[in-house]
């Protein structure tokens, strides 16, 4: 029952993700042109996420107990470290050279061509990668 849950509230993101637009990635790259051709509607489409997930926060904080649980998980601690400084700045520079995060390129496999087959693997192949890479660092 999780896992059909899981991939119920997989689908509606991604349903939203494509009726937003934000599947196509000349409006992400719209909004990180600001002196050129800006397009805002990445701003709205992230306000309006604001408001159901305060909610959604608001609400589950009154909650006891999940409903496919026994418990809810541990808080973990969040710590602002070079780690999440680097990792932040190769997603910030790979969503703006290509338009696509993690959630956009797996719904672009159904459209994006060889194009997002390409994004796609080789996204995954940095995921694979950045724990060896970060162990090499450290």
């Amino acid at each position: 029952m999780k896992n059909l849950v899981a991939l119920l509230c997989g689908g509606l993101f991604g349903l939203g993700l494509f009726i937003s637009g934000m599947t196509d990635t000349t409006k992400v790259q719209g909004w990180l042109d600001i002196f050129g051709n800006w397009d805002p509607t990445l701003a709205f489409v992230l306000g309006g996420a604001i408001i159901p997930m305060a909610l959604t926060w608001r609400l589950s904080s009154k909650i006891k107990k999940p409903v496919f649980e026994d418990n809810f998980p541990k808080e973990i601690e969040q710590k602002l470290d070079k780690s999440l400084i680097i990792g932040s700045i190769f997603f910030g520079v790979g969503w703006g050279l290509s338009g696509l995060c993690p959630g956009p390129a797996i719904a672009s496999l159904g459209f994006g061509g060889w194009q997002g087959l390409m994004f796609f693997f080789t996204m995954a192949i940095g995921m694979i990668l950045t724990p060896f890479i970060a162990k090499y660092l450290n």
